[in-house]
């Protein structure tokens, strides 16, 4: 086991551990500086900021001997006996005439600047720099660059530290980023004629350490320090990326990667970053209502009097808005009627569901009709997976929770997962009556064709966010919440199941899925989708790993699994 010295302290670390200086520091509370080092890219020690004594220490006599110059300590291995010196008065110069020196030409434009809240070189100016500015302030703004579609860059702030470089080098493979001209004109930009223009480009806005690279989604809409900042889940494919969600007031301004090495490491893709728009939409269905005519028995659109397979019947039916609080009592009573008359009730489990929201619906038709048919949603597929050089994968798989889906429904159904398609076809047949139909999709998922083998229903509850051919004829129609409205838990492509809380409320009447099926199920208080979990994980094998505090970066589902496999091997 190798001991390295810090500032007077042990580390001790593991015997395949291969840390640097500013890593081992960081193991007993230290934190170096630095600009152009990130864990993700190769290391170029260019930004000097780290700089740091080092010297060993002789295994036999225990003598210390130190260099006599100072290191970059993103540059220097942390190996038995190594010895970092991070507080001394030469290390404390170095850092602050690297600040200097960067704030010579750097233009004084914090007040308009994105990145100030959040800025590195103001930080370790105020840690770090001199006491007084000896150099003139000469107040200008920055030039500012196109770089691409989502990037723009302002050029004086840039303090070549290269991270964006490295990253299109490294990581895209795309390498539409190059260092032009020499010294003190060295400036950042595009190849001419290839822009800024790969799938994962806005993760050099956060790679940036100052405001030179700025996202143009963003710039000028918010100031960082209004905002606040929420762990959540992107749900814009299977990968399941962990994210921070930057939101004011219940407005979500911008989506940023949360490091997780399990899933994403710090990268997202552009298209999940820019996938939050739809929450605010214009046209979001935010009130439920149901057909005029159920409340008036004696009117002509009684439920079981529809005329079959006429859509545009439904379409010019009258509707009415209804009350939240009266919809589980009235739900609950024309289900239990469609059963009792011997009608079989179908469940549509979409993949947008949370864990907890899947199993209480299917707790809930299952509660009516002990054999209600339990499908799952459509799956929306685009194109194939797409993987780049770093490691990153983005799945043509357009929905956060597929594997946690089919893994209630899979519960409640003696393992036969039924699909979408399938239950279509079971409509035909006729035995089913009345549908619960689950959406949360951000673009359209049916049509005319699928409202048409739902329209003969009796009954039909569709939950969701936008109007669709489906909504057009079902019989309630009830607004669903988006990603970032919902707490709860999803289960990515590898198993990894992921927890999270809301980060806004949902626009004024709408309510979360869960907290309707809780309310309908006749559980007391509020929708704890943390409770449900918990019912969950002692229910279901495959949840069973859930049963404790799920860590930031989620648990592997098979790990109870793969415990048990070894053991009985054994």
């Amino acid at each position: 086991m190798a001991v390295v010295i810090v500032d007077g302290q042990e580390i001790e670390l593991g015997d395949h551990e291969r840390l640097n200086g500013i890593q081992a520091a960081r193991r007993i509370g230290v934190e170096i500086p630095f600009y152009c080092w990130h864990p993700g890219l190769t290391v170029v020690a260019s930004c000097r900021m780290c700089l740091v004594e080092t010297g060993t220490k002789h295994p036999e006599t225990g003598a210390i001997t130190m260099l006599p110059k100072l290191v970059p300590a993103c540059q220097t291995p942390a190996k038995d006996g190594t010895v970092f010196v991070t507080n001394s008065d030469k290390v404390k110069q170095a850092r602050a005439m690297v600040e200097e020196d960067l704030l010579l030409r750097h233009p004084v434009d914090c007040p308009i600047c994105d990145k100030a809240g959040e800025c590195s070189l103001q930080d370790y100016h105020f840690e770090h720099g001199q006491a007084e500015r000896r150099a003139d302030v000469r107040p200008f703004t920055s030039r500012r660059r196109d770089m691409g579609d989502t990037v723009t860059l302002f050029v004086d702030r840039c303090i070549m530290c290269t991270r964006c470089v490295r990253f299109c080098r490294e990581i895209t493979g795309s390498s539409e980023l190059m260092v032009i001209n020499r010294g003190s004109h060295e400036e950042i930009d595009v190849f001419p004629g290839y822009p800024l223009v790969n799938k994962m480009s806005g993760n050099v806005v956060d790679l940036c350490p100052v405001g030179a690279l700025c996202d143009k989604d963003f710039l000028y809409q918010q100031r960082v320090w209004y905002m606040k900042q929420h762990q959540g889940v992107c749900t814009g494919c299977s990968t399941g990326c962990s994210i921070y969600i930057n939101e004011n007031q219940d407005a979500v301004y911008r989506l940023k990667p949360r490091e997780n090495p399990a899933v994403n490491k710090w990268w997202m893709c552009d298209e999940g970053r820019y996938s939050y728009r739809h929450l605010h939409s214009p046209v979001r269905q935010i009130q439920p209502r149901r057909i005029a005519e159920i409340g008036n028995p004696g009117g002509n659109g009684h439920a079981g009097e529809r005329r079959p397979h006429d859509i545009t019947v439904k379409h010019f039916r009258p509707m009415e808005n209804v009350e939240w609080s009266q919809l589980p009592r009235d739900l609950s009573a024309q289900l239990e009627q469609v059963c009792r008359d011997g009608g079989r009730l179908a469940a549509v489990v979409s993949p947008h569901l949370t864990v907890e929201e899947a199993y209480l619906l299917c707790k809930l038709a299952r509660q009516f009709d002990s054999n209600a048919v339990l499908a799952l949603g459509p799956v929306p597929i685009e194109g194939h997976d797409e993987s780049f050089p770093g490691g990153f994968t983005i799945h043509a798989e357009k929905c956060p929770n597929r594997k946690g889906a089919e893994a209630v429904i899979a519960h409640f159904c003696n393992g036969k997962i039924k699909t979408f398609n399938e239950l279509l076809e079971d409509l035909a047949a006729g035995q089913i009556r009345a549908a619960w139909i689950s959406g949360g999709y951000s673009c359209a998922w049916n049509g005319d064709a699928i409202a048409q083998r739902f329209a003969a229903l009796e009954l039909i509850v569709v939950q969701d966010m936008f109007e669709s051919p489906v909504w057009h004829v079902a019989t309630y129609q009830l607004p669903g919440a988006g990603f970032a409205e919902r707490s709860g838990s999803y289960v990515n492509f590898n198993h990894r199941l992921q927890s999270f809380t809301w980060a806004i409320r949902p626009p004024a009447g709408v309510w979360v899925e869960g907290q309707l099926y809780w309310n309908m199920l006749n559980l007391r208080g509020l929708y704890n989708p943390r409770t449900v979990l918990r019912e969950i994980a002692a229910t279901i094998a495959a949840f069973s790993a859930a049963a404790g505090e799920i860590p930031a970066v989620g648990i592997d589902m098979r790990m109870n699994q793969l415990a048990t496999a070894a053991s009985n091997e054994h």
